[in-house]
């Protein structure tokens, strides 16, 4: 029997919206300048986010309740139920924060799904970030090395699918056995050389895997 895996990133994959822009849009609007900071290469990735989470200013039940409002593609809850169902895996793989991605998966009754994702939590009315040079896939532009989780699921998985929607989401877009690409990353992938089979919802990436017989 083959053992295999399906890996998503969170951010405008899972959800349909990225949780920053949740925040700039509702808490902080001084943001969108640190995003064009971040697009100019001015600062990286994790202290965009780092910034972004630590400027909300709310008590938690109110961080939550907009955590909560974040839409999410209808048909994930049933999708990863239907991988675990047929003898798969389900991972995420995000960049951002586990604080808000725990969230949604339990307000989705989501279970057994192990997140990989930069450590977060909530003090002083802000949610925070931590990152540590010494965890094993520690990467100091995005605070966690996609492509490395990746190739450590390769040694233990006999075929691994991706999913993803942005840059960071290229990287491990190499190693997969294959991937699911959504929005910008179908152009990253294109201009990489790399394959990928272009999506633009959970429900086309459900009749692909059916359509090959891994569901």
């Amino acid at each position: 029997m083959v053992k295999w895996a399906f890996v998503s990133d969170f951010d405008g994959t899972i959800s349909l919206q990225d949780f920053y822009w949740m925040v700039i849009e509702n808490y902080y609007p001084e943001g969108e300048k640190r995003f064009r900071e971040w697009k100019s290469g001015e600062i990286k990735d994790i202290e965009f986010l780092s910034d972004v989470f630590s400027s909300i200013n709310q008590d938690e039940e109110t961080i939550i309740n907009s955590i909560h409002r974040m839409a999410i593609d209808q048909d994930v809850p049933e999708f990863i139920k239907e991988i675990q169902n047929n003898g798969g895996d389900f991972y995420i793989l995000s960049a951002g924060s586990d604080y808000y991605i725990q969230h949604i998966l339990e307000k989705h009754g989501v279970r057994n799904v192990k997140v990989y994702a930069n450590r977060g939590y909530y003090k002083n009315r802000n949610v925070h970030m931590i990152t540590d040079e010494s965890d094993w896939h520690y990467h100091e532009r995005y605070g966690i090395d996609k492509s490395r989780v990746v190739k450590h699921l390769k040694q233990e998985y006999d075929r691994v699918y991706f999913a993803g929607d942005s840059e960071p989401d290229s990287h491990p877009a190499a190693y997969a056995d294959v991937t699911f690409a959504k929005d910008a990353l179908q152009t990253i992938l294109s201009d990489k050389g790399l394959d990928y089979v272009p999506v633009n919802s959970f429900a086309q990436i459900r009749n692909y895997l059916i359509n090959e017989g891994s569901i």
